[in-house]
């Protein structure tokens, strides 16, 4: 009904003036209105609204011949993703969960050229995969990779990839957020799971099959490897529903990890070996008593646990006590860190992408934490992940 409804109105149409035969009132004389300045705010915002679009069209028209869809077949079934290239030598970088537990793995150019690949190096702590596909360098079109550091809240971002099957689809948005955490793919030592960093977040449209295709600045740089979203909801086919939460692996991981693992396969992490409170609420500082001596409560990432004989451990860092536990469920005594090498600590999430994107086991790194409300420097010397 709703159909039939729009489809009439779409079609009305008023009856001509001529027909309608009507005494219609003269004007009365009127004064002539003094020249007034011509409004330019339209044609100067039809001329911004053409600069974007151009632009847009020139990003996809250059960088689009470089990404790809990446088709799988597993014991559990068939796959579907998406990559782009990074160097003429045939890398591809996609996505660790796209590619895993593949038995047969098909790139799609869009050229038209569809290829076998084969997986040389994974990375499961940032769910990152290269895949190496036998190309002459003139069939393959690199995709620059940009400063992922050089990125801003508010910044115009572009996505590329086959959201559902949807080959060479472009999605635009801005970056949501900076500097958050997700869950890595492999498991510590103890049972848990290691935390992955330096995550962007972003509102472009990202939806399955877009995982392991590059998030673009508007120069056409790969500042990020999408990878996940946040939803609440699926489709009737059991697909996760685009929420506008979407998260991307930063570029400067990357830059880190792919040459590590087109040569060996495999990167190492630098290990401090705690866990810690992503942020805590004012109420939750004030239960553990997370204030200096002057009474100010300081934003910080709080440490719960320390693992035993692991970098902050030998540091001298301390967690919370399980025989203290407070009425907010969290246990008390552990340090605050809220800063790191002279930069300020407010979350997790800071810590953790300084120090992925910037060091590497062996190195040190001076925290600044807060114990009984007095500050204290902690030199950390760190460790690869076990």
């Amino acid at each position: 009904m709703s159909i039939l409804l729009l489809t009439s109105l779409a079609c009305f149409s008023a009856p001509q003036l001529s027909q309608l035969n009507l005494n219609l009132p003269q004007p009365a004389e009127a004064t002539p209105l003094p020249p007034q300045p011509l409004n330019t705010a339209a044609p100067l915002q039809i001329a911004d609204l053409a600069a974007q679009q151009d632009l847009l069209v020139s990003i996809y028209e250059r960088v689009s011949p470089g990404v790809v869809a990446i088709q799988t077949l597993t014991n559990e079934g068939s796959g579907l993703g998406s990559g782009f290239v990074y160097d003429k030598e045939g890398h591809i970088i996609t996505n660790y969960h796209v590619v895993e537990g593949a038995k047969e793995l098909e790139v799609d150019f869009p050229s038209g050229i569809k290829v076998r690949g084969e997986v040389i190096g994974t990375d499961l702590d940032s769910d990152l995969a290269v895949i190496k596909v036998n190309l002459p360098p003139e069939d393959l079109t690199p995709v620059p990779l940009g400063d992922s550091e050089q990125t801003f809240v508010g910044q115009t971002v572009v996505a590329i990839g086959n959201p559902f099957g949807l080959s060479g689809t472009m999605t635009t948005g801005i970056i949501s957020a900076k500097g958050r955490t997700l869950s890595s793919l492999r498991q510590t030592p103890e049972g848990g799971v290691y935390s992955a960093g330096d995550i962007l977040q972003t509102d472009a449209s990202i939806n399955p099959g877009n995982s392991g295709g590059p998030l673009l600045n508007l120069n056409g740089e790969v500042i990020g490897v999408n990878r996940a979203i946040r939803t609440t909801g699926t489709t009737i086919t059991g697909d996760p529903i685009n929420s506008g939460v979407g998260f991307a692996v930063s570029i400067n991981i990357v830059r880190r990890v792919v040459p590590s693992l087109i040569n060996q396969g495999g990167y190492d992490y630098p290990y401090i070996g705690l866990t810690a409170r992503e942020e805590l609420s004012l109420l939750e500082q004030e239960s553990l008593g997370l204030s200096t001596n002057d009474g100010k409560y300081i934003a910080g990432a709080y440490v719960i646990e320390v693992v035993s004989g692991g970098p902050a451990d030998q540091a001298g860092l301390r967690g919370g006590s399980l025989r203290q536990i407070t009425d907010t469920g969290l246990p008390a005594g552990g340090d605050l860190i809220i800063g790191v090498d002279g930069r300020p600590v407010r979350v997790f999430g800071e810590l953790l992408s300084y120090v992925m994107t910037n060091k590497s086991p062996g190195e040190t790194i001076s925290v600044t934490i807060l114990r009984d409300g007095q500050e204290k420097e902690v030199v950390i010397t760190l460790d690869k992940r076990p």
